[in-house]
């Protein structure tokens, strides 16, 4: 018979199991698009998806470029590109969502979605980015700068992470997303 403690220890340890430590993202984690509408990952659900933060006036802001070349390469096939703009970086994201999205559009021609701007580091940690960085992922640890990337699966399993310095159409991400669609 076990004690009271080890119950509550024993319940405590199966819910944190439970929450996430398959190394998978949510399909059902609530999103609001750069268009300030409610929506979830699950239009993109059985796709592959390249989850990235974003940020218009950082030093990699470029990378948004080479971002859009992969969307384009590689949707065809099942690639998605998700940008998720993130002000936590030496306030390289100001802007309003209305001001991100223009300037994305403008500059870059981005045509993949975008999301409204969230934290994915801290208290205020967005779901999704939680489940990318956390216990549970097989690349924990906090998100250090702006562009960092995570690969996910068609299965919605977290397959690899990218620093800002590894450019979107690097070697390793590209084979990465090869061998994932």
């Amino acid at each position: 018979m076990q004690t009271p403690k080890l119950a509550i220890v024993t319940l405590l340890a199966a819910s944190l199991i439970t929450t996430n430590m398959s190394g998978s993202i949510d399909y059902n984690t609530p999103l609001t698009t750069i268009d300030n509408e409610p929506t979830t990952l699950a239009d993109h659900e059985g796709k592959v998806l390249l989850i990235v933060n974003v940020a218009s006036r950082c030093g990699f802001t470029g990378q948004y470029e080479g971002l859009e070349a992969l969307y384009k390469k590689y949707k065809d096939d099942g690639l998605v590109v998700l940008g998720f703009p993130c002000n936590q970086f030496g306030s390289q994201e100001p802007g309003t969502e209305a001001e991100i999205k223009s300037f994305c559009s403008l500059t870059y021609g981005v045509s993949f979605p975008m999301f409204s701007k969230i934290d994915v580091n801290g208290p205020n940690q967005h779901p999704l980015f939680a489940s990318l960085t956390g216990d549970g992922s097989p690349f924990s640890g906090k998100i250090k700068w702006n562009f960092s990337k995570f690969l996910v699966s068609r299965e919605g399993k977290i397959l690899d992470r990218f620093g800002s310095m590894t450019g979107p159409q690097s070697k390793n991400i590209v084979s990465a997303i090869e061998a994932a669609l």
